[in-house]
């Protein structure tokens, strides 16, 4: 497994992490602040956000209810979706993040994306100095290729820095992760806080039965989930579920948090109803059975080797 982050208190950070993207946007600031009452009745204490979420409204509303509690908390924010990774904008940034969450310092700080016009020892020196001014306390990546993160890994080493917590998406049926990025993981010891653990919804059956959601309303997400196999296998998911008796929705985050590296899935709604499936899964017992079941019903990535024979392939 890769290892366990603490919030300033000194508590580890909860199985699973809670992400606010829909904070300020799909959830008004009543189902916000009811869903992070949920989340903290559940024992969730990783609340995720970013500065470029519905504009600011995420870090706001997430600064607004997590102040009581602030100390057993970990909190993590993303800087550099837009404008780059320069120690300019990654400041710019970050000092407006604080402002809006009201935290002088927040735990985990990520790059959202892979810049390729910046340095990235320039990026590193910034967390430094982000970190020597007791700013941050963990440093992380999002949406890095895994030879990314390892470049990262060396600049970091530079400044006595190391990388603390990676951002990846993984599902049932995007598992392009367990070919590089979670064996890597787990050898640099850094912790996976995966995203999208329900394919944008697609796990959850909604889309099978006629509902709307992000792949009928978003471009991206329509392309990303738009294979024909992905359909399938959520929907062979469903009737799974329906045998268990539980939801496809709790089945599918479990079955991210069974994998060996340890990852901490990252989940999310726009209601408390919607919510619910998704923190069931922490009660689930996933047997190795079912968890080799629910494997089957997606394509297992080729290994990232083409000398096949030498891995019993």
């Amino acid at each position: 497994m890769t290892r366990t982050l603490t919030s300033p208190d000194g508590t580890p950070a909860s199985r699973f992490a809670f992400g606010t993207m829909q904070f300020g946007g799909k959830a008004d600031a009543t189902a916000s602040a009811a869903m992070f009452d949920q989340c903290r009745a559940a024992g969730i204490t990783h609340f995720d956000t970013a500065y470029v979420y519905t504009d600011g409204e995420s870090e706001r509303l997430l600064g607004q209810v997590a102040a009581n509690d602030r100390d057993k908390l970990l909190i993590a924010t993303k800087v550099s979706y837009v404008d780059g990774a320069g120690a300019s904008y990654m400041r710019q940034q970050f000092d407006e993040s604080r402002r809006r969450l009201q935290m002088d310092m927040v735990d985990v700080l990520y790059l959202h994306r892979f810049d390729p016009d910046t340095e990235l020892r320039e990026s590193m020196a910034e967390f430094a100095a982000m970190k020597e001014a007791g700013q941050i306390r963990y440093i992380g990546l999002s949406n890095f290729a895994a030879w990314q993160v390892m470049k990262a890994v060396a600049a970091a080493a530079e400044f006595g820095l190391r990388i603390d917590i990676l951002q990846p998406m993984y599902n049932l049926v995007k598992r392009q992760a367990e070919v590089e990025i979670l064996p890597m993981s787990v050898d640099q010891e850094i912790t996976v806080a995966p995203y999208s653990p329900l394919g944008g919804g697609l796990l959850t059956g909604k889309y099978a039965s006629g509902d709307g959601g992000r792949l009928k309303e978003d471009d991206r997400y329509a392309a990303r989930y738009g294979v024909g196999w992905m359909h399938d296998a959520a929907q062979e998911l469903g009737n799974i579920a329906r045998e268990l008796g539980t939801s496809p929705a709790t089945l599918a985050v479990a079955w991210v948090a069974a994998h060996p590296a340890g990852p901490v899935p990252i989940i999310s709604g726009r209601t408390t109803e919607q919510l619910a499936p998704s923190l069931a899964a922490l009660q689930l017992e996933m047997t190795p059975a079912l968890y080799a079941r629910l494997s089957a019903l997606s394509p297992t990535p080729p290994p990232a080797t083409d000398r096949l024979e030498e891995q019993g392939v």
